[in-house]
């Protein structure tokens, strides 16, 4: 029977843990260094993000406020960016840095970046499958003690499931360091910030990229573990 181990705590659970918190603080530490460092342009977050869309020719995107901080997100459902309060009416690189990479996100929406398309059709099944997946593998653990024959394909279905999840973590990556590539560029293009500023601007950006790859550390870990305790990696 696949039972919770050390193994899980010291090889899944900790690095993912410390991997998760080191992030989360590198995030906060340095939107906070910046939150109180202007720009020459004076533009809030979501001046910047506007003008950034308008240059590039995208003039049917939305731009509202939203509670919360470091909430900020664009919708491709209906074409709106959401910015949190520290973010909107803020005149910081830190604010200036997120709402360009939100809508860097709006220019990938724009420009049918493939990858955000792969990410937003998963998203439904992924809602459903990280809900499914750990309650399909307890059920193939408690099928193996008993009756390994039908515990087998029940544990590769929440294998399969918590799989989903895993792919929607690794295809943000690409999505999440695209947009900020885009942001970086067109911050300096439209005169948003300077090019020293905008080395300030990346360093916000570089660390909210590193909560998504702890993200995607994280769950990969947990789907190697469960294929080895199944047995269907690394041992019979």
């Amino acid at each position: 029977m696949m039972g919770f181990d050390m193994n899980y705590l010291l090889l899944v659970m900790l690095p993912g843990m410390v991997l998760s918190g080191l992030a989360s603080m590198m995030v906060k530490k340095t939107f906070k260094k910046y939150e109180t460092v202007g720009t020459r342009s004076n533009m809030t977050g979501a001046e910047a993000a506007h003008l950034m869309l308008e240059r590039a020719g995208v003039h049917d995107c939305k731009i509202e406020p939203v509670s919360g901080r470091l909430s900020d997100h664009y919708d491709p459902r209906d074409k709106t960016l959401r910015l949190s309060e520290p973010v909107y009416n803020a005149r910081s690189i830190s604010a200036i840095g997120v709402a360009c990479h939100e809508a860097g996100h709006a220019l990938q929406h724009a420009t049918g970046y493939k990858y955000l398309q792969m990410r937003s059709s998963l998203v439904p099944v992924t809602n459903i499958s990280s809900k499914m997946s750990m309650p399909v593998l307890m059920v193939g653990m408690l099928l193996m003690s008993a009756a390994p024959t039908l515990g087998m394909p029940v544990i590769i279905a929440g294998c399969l499931l918590f799989g989903v999840a895993v792919l929607f973590s690794v295809i943000t990556l690409p999505v999440e360091w695209d947009a900020s590539a885009r942001a970086k560029t067109a911050m300096v293009n439209a005169n948003i910030v300077s090019r020293e500023e905008a080395d300030d601007a990346g360093r916000v950006l570089n660390a909210a990229f590193l909560t998504y790859l702890a993200a995607a550390i994280s769950s990969i870990l947990t789907l190697v573990y469960y294929l080895y305790r199944a047995g269907l990696i690394g041992r019979r």
